[in-house]
């Protein structure tokens, strides 16, 4: 059963040692997604289910994986579970989305297990619904639901690459649906209109609906943050179930 679900962005610059100079401007986004985290283990869930868009995908990532941020500049390990820092070439190639989550798992006061599941970045909206209410249908206890995603990357913002004025729009449905977990509005996003906005968390939030209409009858949503440095729109949220 899904006791919590946490909603995070999953860019590199939450980690500081990767962000550098931005480490101070992001410090809102990196609070707001510490906080996320800790309101699983605050739910009394220590098994997180992590899930994400990857061109990896469909696979499960189990919990013994560990990787590295090595790929993005730094050297900054994380593991999944309790497992020991990889070295070199014991390292797991594991995408971004897992290592933003074994990120948030080592920032949290908690023995977490976090188990991976990605899904194709083209999955259609009904089969990222159905693939949320088979997780739902096959969790073997209370867990924790980690849905990692980023907004559209083309927010004006000054130094910003190709800026689109209809992402600013398609931002603000995401925003305002993660808000009162309006799972109707998430299944409903366009997903032609979000592949062109490079939108990679549509998937993951089209997942999270699906998982959430299996698993309770109504949700109740918090918004802990919601901007678009850099011209990338990231969303954090917290929903809970409505007993």
């Amino acid at each position: 059963m899904i006791e919590l679900a946490a909603v995070v962005p999953h860019p590199p610059l939450l980690v500081p040692e990767l962000a550098g100079g931005a480490a101070a401007e992001t410090a809102p986004l990196r609070a707001g997604c510490e906080s996320a985290a800790n309101r699983l283990v605050a739910a009394g869930v220590v098994d997180w289910l992590a899930v994400a868009a990857d061109p990896s995908g469909p696979r499960r990532v189990p919990p013994s994986a560990a990787g590295t941020f090595a790929g993005y500049g730094v050297d900054v390990p994380v593991a999944l579970g309790a497992r020991c820092r990889p070295a070199g070439a014991e390292a797991d190639r594991l995408p971004l989305p897992m290592l933003v989550a074994g990120w948030l798992r080592g920032r949290v006061p908690a023995d977490v297990a976090v188990t991976g599941e990605l899904i194709a970045p083209s999955s259609p909206a009904a089969e990222c619904a159905a693939r949320g209410r088979q997780l739902v249908e096959g969790l073997p206890g209370r867990v924790g639901l980690l849905v990692l995603g980023d907004g559209s990357s083309h927010h004006p913002a000054p130094g910003a690459g190709r800026v689109d004025e209809r992402a600013v729009r398609f931002d603000a449905t995401v925003r305002d649906a993660l808000a009162t977990a309006d799972t109707a509005a998430l299944l409903g996003l366009d997903e032609r209109l979000a592949a062109e906005l490079d939108v990679a968390g549509r998937p993951a939030w089209q997942l999270l609906a699906g998982a959430a209409e299996r698993a309770w009858p109504a949700w109740r949503g918090e918004l802990l943050y919601s901007a678009a440095p850099y011209g990338v729109a990231y969303h954090v949220a917290v929903w809970r179930p409505v007993r």
